[in-house]
C-alpha cells in the first residue's frame, strides 16, 4: 500500500487556493489523490486519460486521481472540505479503477 509522503492542509470552498482552481499540474513522478471530506468537488482533467470539459464529481466515497504531470483544476460545488495526498508511486486502487 502506497503511503502519501505529503498532504495539503484541509481546504473548504472559501479557503481553496486560486492556484488549485485554475489549470496546474503535478511534478514528474508525483501522483495526487484528491480526497473530499465533505460535500462535492468537480475535478476537470485538462489533458491525459479521462480529460473532458465536464469533469468528474468527487465525493467522500469517490476520490480523484491525478497522474504525474497531468494538467487539471478543481471547482467546489457548494460547501465542501477537501485535501490532496501526494505519492511517489501509483496509489493503491489507481490501476484497478477504484479511484476516479
Amino acid at each position: 500500500m502506497s503511503t502519501p509522503y505529503k498532504s495539503t492542509p484541509v481546504f473548504d470552498e472559501t479557503t481553496l487556493p486560486a492556484a488549485l482552481r485554475r489549470e496546474h499540474r503535478t511534478k514528474d513522478g508525483v501522483w495526487g489523490v484528491i480526497r473530499v471530506l465533505e460535500g462535492e468537488l468537480r475535478l476537470v482533467l485538462d489533458d491525459g486519460p479521462g480529460a473532458g470539459a465536464d469533469g468528474t464529481i468527487l465525493t467522500p466515497d469517490r476520490p480523484g486521481l491525478i497522474r504525474p504531470q497531468q494538467t487539471h483544476h478543481v471547482e467546489p460545488l457548494g460547501k465542501m472540505r477537501m485535501q490532496v495526498d501526494f505519492h511517489d508511486q501509483p496509489p493503491e486502487g489507481a490501476a484497478g479503477g477504484d479511484i476516479a
